[in-house]
C-alpha cells in the first residue's frame, strides 16, 4: 500500500483529503506544520508528499528543501491558496515540486493527479 503524507494546517482540508485518499486505497499521514512533516517524513518514509506552503513554524518550502537534500525524487505536491503565479509557488517548482493543486480543489483532479506520481 502506497504511504501519502499530508502536511496541512487546516484541518478541514486535511478531513478531506483523508477521506479521498483512503478511498482510493492509500495509506494516510498527517503532519499539522512543517516541522511535524520533516520528522514524519524519516519516520514513515512517505511514497508521496502533499504540501501546502504557507504554514505555522516551517513553511512548505523548508519541507521542501529538507527533503530534497535527504530525498531528492521523493514526488511532493503542492496545494496553496497561493495562485500558480505567486512567487513562493515558483520557487517551489523551482525546488523540485512535481505538481500545483489551487485551493478550493477539484477532487477528482486531484486523485488524478496523486495517482499520475504513484
Amino acid at each position: 500500500m502506497k504511504k501519502i503524507l499530508i502536511v496541512e494546517d487546516d484541518s478541514i482540508i486535511i478531513s478531506i483529503l483523508v477521506f479521498l485518499l483512503k478511498k482510493e486505497g492509500y495509506e494516510v499521514f498527517i503532519a499539522k506544520d512543517g516541522d511535524e512533516g520533516i520528522i514524519k517524513i524519516g519516520e514513515i518514509k512517505p511514497d508521496l508528499i502533499i504540501t501546502d506552503i504557507l504554514m505555522p513554524y516551517k513553511s512548505g518550502l523548508d519541507l521542501l528543501a529538507f527533503s530534497r537534500r535527504d530525498y531528492p525524487s521523493l514526488p511532493i505536491i503542492v496545494i496553496s491558496s497561493l495562485g500558480k503565479e505567486d512567487f513562493t509557488v515558483i520557487e517551489a517548482f523551482k525546488m523540485g515540486v512535481k505538481d500545483f493543486i489551487a485551493k478550493p480543489f477539484n477532487p477528482i483532479e486531484l486523485v488524478a493527479i496523486v495517482g499520475k506520481y504513484l
